[in-house]
């Protein structure tokens, strides 16, 4: 009895130090696709409340002595100016958790040169996330912007309100992280096309889920 209480605190034992191993990141991280979204469609509580989400998860893996940005455009809204996704993440170089080098500054980032893929594009868990053929399909993610990483322009609403909507109505442009799918530009990161709606259920009916990108800006 005595040997089969020491072999289960034996493993008991292994199985913490294996899920603590599991969840921390790399100290290179300063990039991932958020396991998650806050669950609200789009409304993600604008920009801070995005940059919030992001440095919440970084925080639980051990990066969260960085700072985290969300890859998100906005649109020029009252006292608030354009807010382009690709001047608000840093400089690079930056790596996912896996310490695997995504890409090496902003303009490496937006040229066809990048490391990007389903393979490289992972969850600040190590996770792989959903693509296309995969089911759920989750390969769209929240960006606004198009593939230079400005505001994404054009007509209609673009940024569902500037990402405080989860309303049925409007649109945000989002990226294929699996570089495969459909809509004008299918193998682009961060500008595929526009989402059916801003709901939950419109972003999942359009193979998402409301994940979206983030950059460790330092």
């Amino acid at each position: 009895m005595r040997r089969l209480l020491v072999q289960m605190a034996v493993l008991t034992m292994l199985s913490l130090i294996t899920n603590f191993t599991l969840a921390q990141s790399s100290p290179e991280t300063s990039f991932f696709i958020t396991s998650a979204g806050p669950g609200n469609g789009a409304n993600l509580g604008g920009l801070a409340g995005a940059d919030q989400h992001c440095q919440n998860l970084a925080a639980a893996v051990g990066a969260g002595q960085k700072t985290w940005r969300a890859y998100l455009s906005a649109t020029a809204a009252g006292d608030q100016p354009t807010v382009n996704a690709r001047d608000r993440i840093g400089s690079g170089p930056w790596f996912n958790v896996k310490g695997v080098k995504v890409a090496d500054n902003v303009d490496n980032l937006h040229s066809d040169s990048n490391n990007l893929g389903k393979e490289t594009s992972i969850s600040e868990k190590g996770e792989l996330i959903n693509g296309r053929g995969d089911t759920p399909n989750l390969h769209d993610i929240l960006t606004g912007s198009q593939a230079d990483g400005v505001v994404a322009s054009g007509e209609g609403d673009t940024t569902c309100g500037n990402w405080t909507s989860n309303a049925a109505t409007g649109s945000a442009s989002v990226g294929h992280h699996d570089r495969n799918g459909g809509g004008p530009n299918p193998t682009s990161w961060n500008s595929a096309h526009g989402s059916r709606g801003c709901g939950q259920a419109d972003l999942q009916g359009t193979g998402g889920d409301g994940l979206f990108y983030c950059f460790a800006t330092d």
